[in-house]
């Protein structure tokens, strides 16, 4: 699990590093939108739908909910590649995926975290707090991270030759050390980090950049294979008609109302706003942060923890 969470770290500064500032001059607002309300409305509508379709205990909904506001990046991105669909949908599409992954992750521990308390039910106002706090300490430690990073190779303390290697160690410790001060806000702090190197002018990183983009590749592959092998096919079995009926209230109906509500009055047209709505496959952060989730809810007997994996594997490979 240590290595399934640093090597998360890693494809998430990767995606940073792929966001540029100057996108956001005209799809903005419906980046903001959509990881605020977006999110949220995500979450409340996914929760409900796994409720009613797997007869599950609230809090384990919630926390599915939760953890089903990340999209995949690591999707997106390539799909986009290959369709080059025109608009700003394309933009919009790319940021929000990055994006989510640290926001929907944070959200999702601090769920977790109040489930595994007991506290979930009168808990609202420390968990916004612990959330602030996250968001503080990561944003701190990433711009800390980038700022780093930059000195060393702008410089030129570091060989040429060690520069990738480098970024890597950075990258490790901001994301070591912001989780010893705030959980999991490991992610925001890497993923800010690679947003920050990417739009700064004082050193080139289009080496780091393409060295990170063949590890991502190595690194998705590899956590697939090991996060799935620990899935037994009849647990799939066991939920198939469920989970044929959640993914399609995701595709068909959460997802569109997500970014309908989201995205009224920001200038898209309706061509973006379908595209978007059928752009939402969930990928490997959704599929690592479960597998955490569950082995904590299981171990300590919390009755149903056991379908967490197996709900979200479907839903990966559904969406």
């Amino acid at each position: 699990l240590p290595v399934v969470s640093l090597s998360v770290a890693i494809i998430l500064f990767e995606g940073g590093l792929s966001l540029k500032i100057t996108e956001l001059r005209h799809s903005g607002r419906a980046v903001i939108n959509l990881v605020t309300i977006g999110v949220l409305v995500t979450g409340a509508l996914s929760a409900i739908a796994a409720w009613l379709i797997f007869d599950l205990d609230f809090q384990l909904a919630l926390l599915i909910g939760a953890i089903l506001t990340v999209t995949g990046p690591t999707v997106i991105g390539p799909l986009l590649r290959h369709i080059r669909p025109a608009g700003k949908g394309a933009t919009t599409l790319k940021w929000e995926g990055i994006l989510n992954d640290p926001i929907g992750a944070l959200a999702a521990v601090l769920v977790f975290e109040a489930i595994a308390s007991g506290e979930l039910g009168g808990s609202g106002g420390s968990i916004a707090l612990e959330f602030l706090k996250s968001v503080g300490i990561g944003t701190g430690i990433g711009i800390a991270g980038a700022g780093l990073a930059v000195l060393l190779l702008h410089r030129y303390w570091a060989p040429e030759y060690l520069h990738e290697v480098l970024a890597l160690s950075i990258v490790i410790l901001a994301f070591t050390v912001a989780n010893e001060l705030a959980a999991e806000s490991g992610l925001l702090a890497v993923t800010l980090m690679g947003v920050i190197m990417a739009n700064q002018n004082y050193t080139s990183v289009k080496h780091i950049v393409e060295f990170k983009e063949n590890l991502r590749v190595v690194l998705v592959s590899v956590l697939f294979i090991v996060l799935a092998a620990r899935i037994e096919l009849v647990e799939l079995e066991e939920i198939a008609w469920q989970a044929a009926a959640f993914v399609a209230a995701l595709v068909l109906v959460i997802r569109p109302v997500a970014v309908w509500v989201s995205t009224t009055g920001t200038g898209l047209d309706w061509r973006d706003k379908a595209f978007m709505s059928w752009m939402a496959p969930r990928g490997i952060v959704a599929a690592a942060v479960t597998a955490v989730f569950s082995i904590g809810l299981v171990s300590t007997g919390y009755e149903g923890a056991e379908k967490l994996v197996p709900i979200m594997f479907s839903t990966i490979v559904g969406t």
